[in-house]
């Protein structure tokens, strides 16, 4: 069983910056995939950052490229995302995922509020 805890959210003026965690407890941690997504009040959840946990790889939504950072710490079983430049529309809550291979199906954590104000 995998447990993701988000922290770091809060209250920020635009062109503020935020960096968010989220961090993973279990045995044995090691997804194929750790994605940061997002939902505003009455939207659909969108895709944020991902990035593939062996390899580093990183991709972003194209609203968030060149301001939003995704990285991870293996040894902490963490993801971070840093968020610079901020807008009021990403306010949000930001929610991390990590998915498994194999069958070992997907998680996620419960959200962190990130609120821009103008």
């Amino acid at each position: 069983q995998v447990r993701l805890v988000e922290s770091g959210g809060g209250l920020v003026q635009a062109g503020g910056s935020l960096k968010l965690s989220c961090t993973a407890s279990g045995l044995i941690f090691k997804p194929y995939t750790m994605d940061w997504f997002r939902q505003a009040p009455g939207k659909e959840r969108e895709f944020v950052a991902r990035i593939f946990w062996d390899i580093g790889i990183t991709s972003y939504e194209d609203s968030v490229k060149g301001r939003f950072t995704i990285s991870r710490d293996n040894a902490k079983n963490t993801v971070y995302l840093q968020m610079n430049s901020l807008k009021p529309e990403d306010t949000a809550v930001y929610l991390c995922q990590a998915q498994f291979r194999g069958g070992g199906g997907n998680y996620w954590g419960q959200g962190t509020q990130v609120t821009v104000s103008s």
